[in-house]
């Protein structure tokens, strides 16, 4: 592919550190990672964070930089085939004195086998592991890999950083905006360089001045940073969860918007609605479990896009109720004791005595019927071990 026909995200891709823009924590001036590209001495490392952040373009820039063979593959494609081939490649030139740096770009879609592959080639030092992933490599990546490996995390970037990224395409493409449509097109690109930079080559088709409306009909539907499989899915559920918890009604409804327009499944959502209504609220409440089962049977009856509102109105009333985890730190109390005593045997009063044998052993024996004694009777139902243990407070 030409130069020229390039989409601008790649043609602008700065292949030098002093260009990179954004993750200073990473490779601002004096930082480990800076200093290690600088003089060539990179560790075996993984990637990790939102697409358009600067993994690929970190990686390519430590490939103009070094003096070591740089090889790139994307794990979508290639597989142990290729991956022999590049082990064959790195043993002629360890014979050679020459050090050979593997990118994997989208490590996390390389399957158990094909990370194990790889891993005593690591060990080794044959081969200088570089990955980059958008999935928490604590699920996606082996751990034996994992362990032999540098995480750098990438975060979104920010503004700051994103503006000049968006200056240096403008005057690439000699187009023009004024600060509010710049502005604009920073807030929907979510810190993605490559969405903001994709919309702005697209508006620059229709018109060399550049404003909100031109902005918005190049971007149509702005894609949310939300991944049902990924771990963007997790933070924005516990996100949810946390503020209803914190009784905060405006940032509930905020975080169901974005799993509800992210594409999430409305029955996942009513399923963690019911599970916050019995962990978070529990006996200060009950009406709130009620709610939130007739909530997931209307989400199951009448789907998207009606159920929208089900939700909101189901996670706005879990925030706004009284809450308490008496129960639920309860329950635990109880699992704990089981995980410590084990199966502890039904005290013989409380079994019922269906055969003659059973009668005989003592089954049922001295066995207080509640309603004989008012509901007062005074009677033990724990196992002896645990006798008078208390899992609520009196």
């Amino acid at each position: 592919m030409s130069t020229f026909n390039k989409p601008l995200a790649d043609r602008l891709r700065p292949l030098k550190l002093e260009d990179f823009l954004g993750q200073e924590e990473i490779v601002g001036e004096n930082k480990l990672l800076r200093e290690a590209i600088e003089n060539d001495n990179i560790p075996s490392m993984i990637f990790w964070g939102p697409p358009g952040t600067g993994k690929t373009t970190l990686a390519l820039i430590i490939a103009q930089k070094t003096n070591s063979e740089f090889i790139k593959i994307s794990a979508v494609s290639s597989g142990l085939k290729d991956l022999r081939e590049i082990i064959e490649k790195a043993e002629i030139n360890h014979r050679l004195g020459k050090k050979t740096i593997l990118f994997i770009d989208e490590i996390h879609r390389w399957n158990k086998t094909q990370q194990d592959a790889l891993l005593p080639h690591i060990e080794s030092g044959l081969i200088i592991l570089i990955g980059a992933t958008t999935e928490n490599p604590s699920f996606e990546v082996q751990g034996a890999l994992l362990s032999r490996v540098r995480v750098f995390v990438f975060k979104q970037l920010d503004d700051k950083s994103m503006e000049k990224i968006i200056k240096r395409g403008m005057k690439s493409i000699s187009v023009r905006a004024n600060k509010k449509s710049i502005d604009f097109l920073i807030s929907i690109s979510n810190g993605d360089a490559r969405v903001a930079l994709n919309i702005l080559e697209y508006a620059s088709f229709q018109s060399k001045e550049i404003d909100i409306d031109i902005i918005k009909e190049a971007a149509q539907k702005t894609s949310l940073i939300y991944d049902k499989n990924g771990e963007e899915h997790y933070n924005i559920i516990s996100a949810l969860h946390k503020s209803m918890r914190g009784s905060d009604a405006n940032a509930s409804l905020y975080w169901l918007a974005r799993l509800v327009e992210g594409g999430e499944d409305p029955l996942y959502i009513a399923r963690r609605i019911i599970r916050f209504a019995a962990e978070d609220i529990g006996l200060a409440n009950s009406r709130a479990l009620d709610l939130a089962v007739n909530v997931y049977n209307a989400c199951h009856y009448i789907g998207y896009p009606e159920c929208d509102v089900v939700l909101a109105e189901a996670v706005v009333y879990m925030a706004k109720s009284k809450k308490s985890n008496e129960l639920y730190v309860a329950y635990n109390k109880a699992k704990e004791d089981i995980e410590k005593t084990g199966n502890l045997g039904v005290p013989l009063h409380l079994r019922n005595a269906t055969t003659k044998l059973m009668d005989e052993i003592g089954y049922g024996k001295g066995y207080k019927y509640s309603p004989d004694y008012k509901y007062e009777e005074n009677q033990e139902y724990m196992p002896e071990k645990l006798k008078n243990r208390k899992y609520f407070k009196e």
